[in-house]
């Protein structure tokens, strides 16, 4: 079965910091680009940063830019967003997208919730 699975979510303080892991089974991401996008309750999604197949362009919204940081580790098969700084606005669902050609996967999202 082809499938992401995000990770790494939780409840933080403001402040605070946290890792999310993107896993691909069922397929491998070495040449997939891959997009991290988040959703607030009652907004629409967002792309909040985005990675190339081999690591060496990486884009991040205004918003996270300075605080977050996307990598990929292709031997583990996994993509990772470290979020430090974290602010309340950055509470929401946080989702993976791995992109190639036609072919385009979702995880079910992992919740972020920065709340003192």
């Amino acid at each position: 079965q082809l499938q992401l699975v995000e990770s790494g979510g939780g409840l933080v303080q403001p402040g605070g910091s946290l890792r999310l892991s993107c896993a691909a089974s069922g397929f491998t991401l070495d040449y997939y680009v891959i997009r991290w996008f988040r959703q607030a309750p009652g907004k629409e999604r967002e792309g909040v940063s985005c990675i190339s197949t081999t690591g060496d362009t990486i884009t991040y919204s205004d918003s996270v830019k300075g605080r977050f940081t996307i990598s990929r580790d292709n031997g583990q098969n996994t993509v990772y967003l470290q979020m430090n700084s974290l602010k309340p606005e950055d509470t929401g669902i946080y989702y993976c997208n791995a992109r190639l050609f036609s072919r385009n996967y979702w995880g079910q999202g992992t919740q972020v919730t920065v709340s003192s």
